[in-house]
Formats: C-alpha cells, sequence, structure tokens
C-alpha cells in the first residue's frame, strides 16, 4: 500500500445524482465560470466583493497601492436586552378598536400612534484591514489588473502586475475554521512589501502583541445612539476583539513593528493574514455587562486551533464545506442547442448586466441565482444570527434602516430559496432567531394585548425585540410578523419530512403563534372573525370620508396570513396525532368564520376589508397577495377567479418598485404560470445603479450584483434566486409541476440539477427548444406518490425511497436505478 497515492474523492451531491441523455444545453454553458469579475479596483462600497462564513464577513476592494477589507462580526449591535412591553397599551388598544368600528379610520391611524413603541437597535461594524503597498504600486499595468469573486470556490483573487513582477491576492472566509484567510504573493523572491493594520469606526484600541499579532479591542454602545453629555448614563454595551495574525516567508528579519500598532513587511516572497473575531454577546436575554464570554480569550483559541493546519489545508477545508452546499444545485441556460459559452475575456460583470437589456445573455441569470445561493451560504449558517437587511456586509455606525431585520417582507424573503434551492441548513439561524422572539414576544402578546401566545410586528433586532416600531402605523402597527415567520416552519417539514424537527421545533411554536392569532381575532361584521386594529404593510388607503388613513380592520394579508397559519398547524397535528387538542378544535371552529379573500369592483384582488380607493396604484408592497406566493390559498387548479383577479392586481401595481418588489412579483407571476410576465420583472432587475447618484434608481443592481432598494438591501438576491427556481419547478406536498413559468423563447435550453420540490423529493430537469426533453426525480425521505403536470397533462406516480427514476418528455418512466 506505501506505493499506492490516495485520491480524495467527495461525496456526491445532489446534481451528481442524476445525468441527462441531452447534453447541449448542459455542455454549452458548462464552462461559463460563476465569476463576479472587475477590471479595476473598487470606487465606492458597492464594487467591492463580499466573502463570508455566515458569522464573519468582509467587503475586498482590490486596491493596487492600498488594499482594505472591510470587516463585520454578525453580533455586533448597539443596546442591551429591552422590555418590549407597554402597559397603557390596552387602553389605547380599546379606543383604537372603538375608533375603527366607527368608521373613523383616519382618526384611528392618529390614535394608533399611542400603540408603537421604540426604534430597534442597530447593526455594527466590525473594522478594517489596510495593506499600504510601496510607491512602484503606483504605475501597475492597469490593463492586466483583475479582481474576481469565483462563486465555485467563494473564493476572491486580485492579479495585478509592476513591472514583470506579477502579484496575487487571495481570500476567503472558511466556516469550520472560523476564520478570513488571505495570502499575498510575488512571483518573484524578495519583491512583497507592504504596510499592515487595522482600525475601526468603533470605540477601540489597537495594539501589536507578539511577533506577528494585531490585537483590536473594542465596544458597541449600549444605546441606539450614545448619550453626548453624561457618559455615566451610556450601560455597557457588547465588546468585541479581533485579532490579525501574520505569517511571512523569511522569517521575522523581515518584519518590523511601527508605533506598536502596525506591522511594515519588507523582501518577502509571500504573506499569509489570519483574521479572527469575537463578541461578548451571549444571547437576546443577557445584559452585555452580565456575560461570562471573554472575546479575547475567544480568539486566541481559535488562532491556536487552526495553527495545525497549512493555508492550504485551511482552504481545503474551507471548498469542502463550502462545496458541499453549494454543489447540490447547478443551472444551466442557453438561447440555442448549439450555442457556445462567451468568453468572458476582460469583460467586467458590470458591462454584462449594462448589455442585458439588448442581448438578455441567459449567462448573467445563471449567474444571479446562484449568487444568492453563494450570499445566503455566506451570510446564514447553523449558529450564527439570521441574515438583516444587508447579510452581514455593512460599512455604516448608522446603516440605512438599521440593518434591522425587517419582518413584513425583508427577513422572511431572505430565507426565501434556502428550502426550494436547497440549502435548508442555511435557514437553521432564522428557527433559533423565532425561539427568541416566541420568548420576548409572550411577554408583548400578554402586556400589550392582554392574550395568550407571542406575538412579533414589523421590525426587530438582535435583542428579539418584539413590540411595535416606534413612528407613524402605516408601517409600525403590524401584529403579523411572527405569525409569517411560522409559515418557514411548517414549510421545512414540508420540504424534509423531518418529523422531529417538526414535534421538537416547529409544533411549539405554531402553538404559541395560534393562541395568539386566536385571541387576537375578535368577532366582527357579518359573523366574520376580525383582526382590529389591522394595516396593510406600509400603504395607505383614502377613507370614505376622503381622509387619507392607514388603520382599519381585516386587511386581506392579515386575514392570509392567518389562513395559512391555521391551516398549518392543523396539518402539524394531524402528521404529530394532535388533532383532538383543544387548540386544534378551536382553530377548526374559527376557520370558517376568517372573512375571505374578495375581489373589488374594477377586478383586483382586495387590500382592504373594504374597497377602500387605494392613493398609490403602484406601490411597492403587494402584500393582498401573500396568499398566492409565498401562501397557498390562491392558485392556479384551485382558485381560478382569485388568480384571474390576482393577475389583474400585478398589472395594476405595475413593473417599477425597489429591487425586493420586482423579485417578490416576478416570483407572483410564476405562481400563476404566466412566463412573460414573470421574464419582464427578471429583465427588469437588470439595471446597473450608479451609486453617485441612486436616488435616480429603483430596483436595479449595484456593479458587485447587490441588489438596491436603493440604497443596497440584500432581500431581492434571494428573492431573485427563489423566483427563478419558482418559475422551473413548483409543488405542494401532492403536485409536482415541471416548467412552470419557463420563458421558452428566451431559456429555449437548459438543464436544472439539485431543486428541492415538497415531500422530501429532489427535481433535475432538461428542456430542449422550449419543451422537456427529461427529468429525473428521487427521493431520501420516503415513498411518496406524485401528481406531476407539464402544459396541461399530468400523471401521477410513485417515487420509492433511494430510487432515481428518469422520465421523457411524454411523462413515461424509461429507466429507474438505486442511489449511490
Amino acid at each position: 500500500m506505501e506505493d499506492c497515492e490516495w485520491v480524495l474523492v467527495k461525496e456526491p451531491t445532489d446534481r451528481d445524482i442524476w445525468s441527462p441523455s441531452l447534453k447541449n444545453g448542459e455542455e454549452s454553458s458548462s464552462s461559463r465560470p460563476l465569476e463576479i469579475r472587475f477590471n479595476e479596483a473598487a470606487k465606492h462600497w458597492t464594487d467591492a466583493l463580499p466573502i463570508g462564513n455566515g458569522r464573519l464577513g468582509a467587503m475586498i476592494w482590490g486596491g493596487v497601492s492600498s488594499e482594505i477589507l472591510n470587516l463585520n462580526e454578525d453580533t455586533l449591535w448597539t443596546g442591551t436586552p429591552g422590555d418590549y412591553t407597554k402597559p397603557e397599551a390596552p387602553k389605547s388598544l380599546a379606543e383604537v378598536r372603538k375608533l375603527v368600528d366607527n368608521g373613523q379610520y383616519a382618526e384611528a391611524t392618529e390614535a394608533a400612534v399611542q400603540l408603537t413603541d421604540n426604534s430597534p437597535d442597530v447593526y455594527q461594524l466590525l473594522g478594517d484591514i489596510k495593506l499600504e503597498f510601496d510607491d512602484s504600486h503606483g504605475t501597475f499595468q492597469e490593463e492586466k489588473y483583475e479582481r474576481v469573486l469565483d462563486l465555485d470556490t467563494a473564493t476572491v483573487k486580485v492579479n495585478y502586475s509592476v513591472g514583470d513582477v506579477e502579484f496575487a491576492r487571495e481570500y476567503f472566509a472558511s466556516n469550520p475554521d472560523q476564520v478570513i484567510a488571505a495570502k499575498v504573493s510575488a512571483n518573484k523572491p524578495g519583491y512583497l512589501a507592504f504596510t499592515l493594520s487595522m482600525d475601526s469606526k468603533m470605540h477601540h484600541h489597537t495594539y501589536v502583541s507578539g511577533d506577528n499579532q494585531i490585537i483590536m479591542e473594542g465596544s458597541c454602545p449600549g444605546k441606539r445612539k450614545p448619550p453626548k453629555v453624561d457618559a455615566n448614563d451610556n450601560p455597557k454595551g457588547i465588546q468585541f476583539t479581533a485579532i490579525l495574525d501574520l505569517q511571512i516567508s523569511g522569517g521575522s528579519d523581515n518584519l518590523q513593528v511601527l508605533d506598536n500598532r502596525r506591522f511594515r513587511v519588507e523582501h518577502c516572497d509571500w504573506a499569509i493574514i489570519l483574521l479572527v473575531a469575537s463578541s461578548s454577546f451571549d444571547g437576546p436575554f443577557i445584559k452585555p455587562a452580565d456575560s461570562k464570554r471573554d472575546p479575547k480569550s475567544e480568539c486566541s483559541s481559535m488562532l491556536n486551533s487552526i495553527k495545525k493546519f497549512s493555508y492550504s489545508e485551511l482552504y481545503a477545508r474551507h471548498l469542502d464545506d463550502y462545496q458541499k452546499l453549494f454543489h447540490r444545485v447547478s443551472l444551466q441556460l442557453s438561447k440555442s442547442s448549439d450555442s457556445v459559452a462567451k468568453e468572458s475575456g476582460r469583460v467586467s460583470t458590470a458591462d454584462t448586466v449594462k448589455s442585458f437589456k439588448t442581448d438578455e445573455d441567459p449567462s448573467l441569470v445563471e449567474l444571479l441565482f446562484q449568487y444568492g445561493r453563494y450570499l445566503l451560504i455566506a451570510c446564514s449558517r447553523p449558529g450564527t444570527q439570521p441574515a438583516n437587511l444587508q447579510g452581514i456586509w455593512n460599512c455604516m455606525l448608522e446603516p440605512p434602516w438599521d440593518c434591522a431585520p425587517h419582518l413584513n417582507i425583508n427577513l422572511q424573503m431572505n430565507y426565501w430559496p434556502a428550502l426550494s434551492c436547497n440549502l435548508k441548513e442555511c435557514q437553521e439561524p432564522l428557527y433559533d432567531y423565532t425561539t427568541s422572539l416566541s420568548l420576548s414576544g409572550c411577554k408583548t402578546a400578554k402586556v400589550n394585548y392582554e392574550a395568550s401566545g407571542w406575538v412579533a410586528h414589523q421590525v426587530s433586532d438582535i435583542w428579539a425585540k418584539t413590540s411595535p416600531d416606534r413612528g407613524q402605523a402605516v408601517w409600525a402597527l403590524w401584529q403579523m410578523g411572527g405569525a409569517w415567520i411560522c409559515t418557514h416552519l411548517w414549510e421545512h417539514y414540508t420540504y424534509t419530512l423531518d418529523k422531529a424537527f417538526l414535534a421538537n421545533k416547529t409544533y411549539p411554536l405554531l402553538e404559541g403563534c395560534t393562541s395568539f392569532l386566536l385571541d387576537w381575532l375578535i368577532e366582527g361584521r357579518g359573523g366574520y372573525l376580525e383582526t382590529n386594529p389591522s394595516t396593510s404593510p406600509e400603504h395607505a388607503f383614502i377613507a370614505p370620508d376622503g381622509k387619507a388613513a392607514s388603520v382599519s380592520y381585516s386587511s386581506t394579508m392579515d386575514m392570509s396570513i392567518i389562513k395559512e397559519v391555521f391551516s398549518d398547524i392543523v396539518s402539524a397535528a394531524e402528521v404529530l396525532g394532535k388533532s383532538d387538542d383543544d387548540l386544534i378544535k378551536r382553530v377548526l371552529k374559527a376557520q370558517p368564520h376568517l372573512c375571505p379573500t374578495r375581489i373589488a369592483r374594477d377586478g383586483s384582488i382586495m387590500e382592504w376589508a373594504q374597497d377602500f380607493e387605494d392613493p398609490e396604484i403602484h406601490h411597492r408592497h403587494v402584500s393582498h397577495l401573500f396568499g398566492l406566493f409565498p401562501g397557498h390559498t390562491i392558485g392556479v387548479r384551485g382558485t381560478p377567479a382569485l388568480c384571474k383577479a390576482a393577475d389583474y392586481t400585478l398589472y395594476k401595481r405595475g413593473e417599477e418598485g425597489p429591487g425586493w418588489s420586482t423579485t417578490w412579483k416576478t416570483a407572483l407571476w410564476a405562481r400563476l404560470h404566466n412566463s412573460e410576465h414573470a421574464y419582464r420583472m427578471v429583465k427588469h432587475l437588470f439595471d446597473l445603479v450608479d451609486p453617485d447618484h441612486e436616488a435616480n434608481f429603483e430596483g436595479g443592481l449595484y456593479s458587485n450584483l447587490f441588489t438596491a432598494h436603493p440604497p443596497f438591501q440584500i432581500d431581492a438576491n434571494f428573492g431573485f434566486s427563489a423566483a427563478v427556481a419558482e418559475m422551473l419547478v413548483q409543488s405542494t406536498m401532492r403536485d409536482l409541476y415541471l416548467l412552470p413559468a419557463l420563458p421558452r423563447d428566451k431559456w429555449p435550453n437548459g438543464c436544472v440539477k439539485g431543486l428541492k420540490a415538497r415531500g422530501g423529493v429532489t427535481v433535475s430537469i432538461c428542456w430542449n427548444e422550449g419543451d422537456l426533453h427529461e427529468f429525473g426525480l428521487w427521493s431520501n425521505g420516503r415513498t411518496t406518490t406524485k401528481r406531476l403536470h407539464y402544459r396541461g397533462r399530468s400523471i401521477a406516480t410513485k417515487i420509492l425511497t433511494g430510487k432515481v427514476y428518469t422520465f421523457n418528455k411524454q411523462l413515461n418512466c424509461v429507466k429507474t436505478y438505486a442511489l449511490f
């Protein structure tokens, strides 16, 4: 055996299990690199390239004379645990309800401000790593410069030449070793020289420790905005430590310490930089002053644990961990069966976005689809905080909308691709966060609303804030945030069939949520159960008396989410043998009395319980279509009249709107099986935003493919991946729709492998000249029966555990083989 060479064979992922007989589309696209490419250094933050391991993030600018890495750690927030109750709220609630009952909606809107509370705390930044090179780098060869994020390896590379010396930088963020790693090198010995430092906008101090480390220790403000007069009024905030470890060729002879804060490297071949960071955050209910965590000690332990690995080993461990997730799904799209992949050459990704309006290159759709999956892996892993409004990437002390998780669409959209795009592990932080919300939400429900169970409103933070935001009721007052998140918990079961998770995690949270909803509903008009007060998130109406208002009763979104939650818990109870529980009996009794979704006089879906005048028909939110997507109470098979009304509603809303609105509309059109309009929304997103004049844009993409509100919000990156998946595969527990919204004239040839469908089924599909060619199905969970649908044809088939089924375009099974 000593003469044999061992070869590491990677475990096959879902995309590897099934191989189609059709190769044209796959082969023509397989050479297209999944890369975001620049031919110059970043000029704006949204030109920088993101890396992350779920908890730590960095933005790589790629400057030649001066390189900057903006750093983030996901537990760095202002504030301390809060009291999310308002004892005087029940009195205000009674007043608002009376005004609504009297039809005084404007007055109710004004009075509802009394129910709002404080603003959330604010996500902060960690700091910057800075590398400053010598003057020779000012004369680099611009035509040879390249900066690339490779999605296949989750690695950023920067390459450039100064004279005849080629310089290379490589960056990655490792999840298994919890480190951001960089390697800087030159192809000629002794030509590498730079100064290395670390700094932050936060309150901090930095110093050199030992021969090769820079330590930064700092703290977050103990209040949202630190007091300016009396420093004693500021409670102790979250403490943090970051340690920068430097390893170079040639040893300490080539290293000099400057002012006890920086390193100067001279005459070096290569340098390896390792960054670890930690904080004193010990959960949403422990004050930073009471935390037992020691960030500096934790950082030292992390560094000690990875010192046993070489740089190459760290990189290999990173690749293995990342690719096990990323490689589960592949997507290839092409315009024709004999098309040849474009040579990317020196064409920047920004230039391809600019040209999309005319050439509509489907490879850019592939890239943005996979970029959403990459970003989710990079900012949400088991044990981390949930992805916030910017994932984990932020460079401001006061970021837009506080970078806080918004529960009226944005947080949920962040996780839309987790299940369908085969990244279920990445949704675990949302489940853990929901548990925290349920604990603080019990107090909010009891005190503010005198109700059982738990509630969460429109915006939260790391401290699991569950009370309403401060400000106008139109955005601040909305009691359905926690209920919407609970639908994700049930969806986890529908995709995975994980009964243990259903029993131990989902059902207890659903029980608490349902208890609140049952208490929140009150008997109202026409024998229906109502929500009062009620808003349709961030949208207003004109009341019958001609006054502008936002508070009424039983908005369509309220009722749609409640119907979804009630249906979910009834189904969950059936799986778990709890159908005779008193709570389920109460739900079954209440369901027939929930307000139905109504059609307005003009043929659209009514947004409110009454057919109020809409002062902004092109409003960015499409809350009243929740039942179509992500909900399931409106569907092409079961509710054709409501689908027709939903179609008109989307037409009436128009195509304009921020990025997240664009991708939500894409998914909604897909659910209606309207490929033309779904693709129009896809195309609408490909608008290159000028960060110097971003106020002139609505939606679009920055040059690094971050999606724009503007400013940057990450939700549309995730929404895009989910919407494209929805165009290709849709499912219920019983039905599976193949290519339901495929734009056949735009993507006539293609292949997608490894998407997930409800019922524990994995789906791969190839199509040719706009028509289904063949597809494969398999299940690792249990034997299941699916009714397959394609362009008006359908068949029922049984899928046995552990076997792959390949079907041709006539929906006939042609071969079966065991999974390896």
